[in-house]
């Protein structure tokens, strides 16, 4: 059995984007759809414990409530920025500090937005739950992994890569690293490659 993982051309530099403007402070970034497996109430949990702006970025589902829960815990630092454009997307993941993806059910299988947090460098906060989200981002290398629904480890493991900025800059970089060798166009087509020219010769 050979195993190639999901992956995507490299967008990071490709081409020029408007400058992201400089933001009030530090921001964490979530992308995605809000689903019932995201995470989100443990992430809003969590951003009472943080000294940093939280950005949630994606299409609410009819009948979510998580913008109500936000406004009655008094989180002024979260913002709801609804569906992104590609290009909107990749400005808010060049100028994050760190990318969240709390998701605390399997029903999370990889988590493709995590390539894209990689390609473009960034540390990575995700939650164990025996799925690929911990194959891409590996504790300790590419950023944390903390356990699901754990508003305070996700806390604690925010406030580290906002305090310590030389780990997340490692962490960043050799998430960078992992992309280019995993989940790049390069990686997938030599990887494919491989697979069928040992197919060819037996």
């Amino acid at each position: 059995v050979v195993t190639i993982p999901l992956g995507m051309a490299d967008r990071a530099g490709a081409q020029p984007r408007r400058p992201v403007p400089s933001p009030r402070r530090p921001y964490f970034l979530f992308v995605g759809a809000l689903r019932y497996y995201k995470g989100l109430p443990t992430l809003l949990k969590a951003a009472s414990m943080v000294d940093a702006d939280i950005v949630i970025a994606g299409k609410e589902p009819p009948g979510s409530t998580l913008r109500e829960q936000a406004r009655q815990a008094g989180l002024e630092n979260v913002t709801f920025a609804g569906m992104v454009s590609d290009d909107e997307k990749d400005r808010l993941l060049e100028g994050c500090q760190a990318f969240v993806l709390p998701s605390d059910q399997r029903s999370e299988a990889f988590g493709m937005v995590l390539c894209e947090a990689a390609m473009f460098s960034r540390p990575m906060i995700t939650c164990e739950i025996g799925t690929g989200t911990t194959f891409v981002n590996v504790h300790g290398e590419t950023g944390l992994v903390v356990p699901p629904g754990n508003p305070g480890a996700l806390a604690e493991a925010m406030n580290t890569l906002l305090h310590d900025r030389d780990a997340a800059a490692v962490y960043g970089r050799q998430a960078r690293e992992r992309y280019e060798a995993l989940f790049s166009g390069a990686a997938l087509g030599k990887a494919h490659a491989d697979l069928y020219r040992r197919l060819v010769t037996g």
